[in-house]
């Protein structure tokens, strides 16, 4: 795969393939620009090569203005750069039509995909521009496929999976895939319990831990707290993802705050991930404690499990 400096860029017009799907109040004023500044090292890569930057993004459904997410790009960056209209407001980049991938592609000279968080998509923007010019990843998608592929390929061991969150029927089934790489994978009791009552098979059982009992409660009881801290105490990398309770509430936050002191006390390679996991951290003043934060979310879980990801096989060809 390519990355950014493989190629020539000055006084090229560069294509863009961003996720600035950030959280925004109902007046449309941005509440959370991590997704934004991710991307500015690659964009303030290509303003002093003096490209022209084209930025193809989404947000929402497809509905929404990008007036807020330009403004806040101004404010970032200095100066004004093109973004297209919300590009899924065209069906046709839901269905990868090539024609209107190829109509994209005409716009610029090279195409940069910076956006690792809709890389298992196969969208015109992903997959069908890539087909038509010459391209690569950007600095913020090269570095999340090194490190994650690090921490599948060669982890500093023990390496320990914390997976968590409310989606616990997509969840269940990335417990057996993060068993071939981990050497312990803790869950919280609504995963568990889909494991369950589904009777999903696991091939490395012994591996598998998580609470002991009450698998629908607001927070994990204080045995279960002091079970998971001790499996986490030892690791020497650790992937985290989803919080293990109502961490919204105060009373039912023990839980998710106690696995996330273990973590920043073992003093491990520490990778998490997901909005819900780093809204908690970040509220908690902690999140630059961890050693690699993620904002992508399905493609996270999905490369991390061994899948293929589309944007990153179209970024390989």
């Amino acid at each position: 795969m390519k990355n950014l400096k493989d190629f020539d860029v000055a006084g090229k017009r560069i294509l863009v393939r961003c996720d600035f799907n950030v959280p925004c109040d109902a007046s449309g004023a941005i509440l959370d620009d991590t997704k934004i500044s991710e991307a500015l090292p690659t964009l303030q890569y290509l303003l002093t090569q003096k490209a022209k930057i084209i930025i193809i993004t989404h947000l929402g459904d497809g509905s929404q203005s990008l007036d807020s997410v330009k403004a806040r790009l101004f404010e970032l960056l200095g100066q004004s750069v093109d973004v297209l209209e919300n590009i899924r407001s065209h069906q046709e980049e839901i269905e990868n039509n090539l024609e209107f991938a190829k109509k994209l592609a005409n716009m610029g000279d090279i195409y940069i995909n910076e956006a690792f968080d809709v890389c298992h998509r196969a969208h015109a923007s992903v997959v069908g521009i890539p087909q038509f010019l010459p391209h690569g990843a950007g600095f913020a998608l090269q570095k999340e496929v090194e490190v994650l592929s690090g921490i599948m390929q060669k982890p500093a061991r023990p390496m320990v999976a914390i997976i968590g969150g409310a989606k616990a029927k997509t969840k269940a089934l990335f417990v057996q895939p993060f068993c071939a790489f981990a050497d312990v994978v803790i869950i919280n009791g609504l995963i568990k319990q889909e494991l369950i009552d589904k009777k999903i098979p696991l091939e490395y059982p012994e591996k598998v831990f998580g609470p002991k009992e009450n698998l629908g409660g607001l927070d994990l009881t204080p045995e279960d707290i002091n079970r998971i801290v001790e499996k986490i105490k030892p690791a020497k990398t650790i992937f985290w993802n989803g919080p293990f309770g109502k961490f919204e509430d105060e009373e039912y936050k023990k839980g998710t705050l106690a696995i996330a002191k273990a973590i920043i006390e073992s003093g491990a390679f520490s990778v998490v991930g997901g909005g819900e996991t780093i809204e908690f951290l970040k509220k908690e003043g902690m999140l630059d404690k961890f050693s690699h934060v993620s904002t992508a979310g399905g493609a996270l879980m999905e490369f991390l499990s061994g899948q293929e990801l589309p944007g990153l096989v179209a970024l390989d060809s």
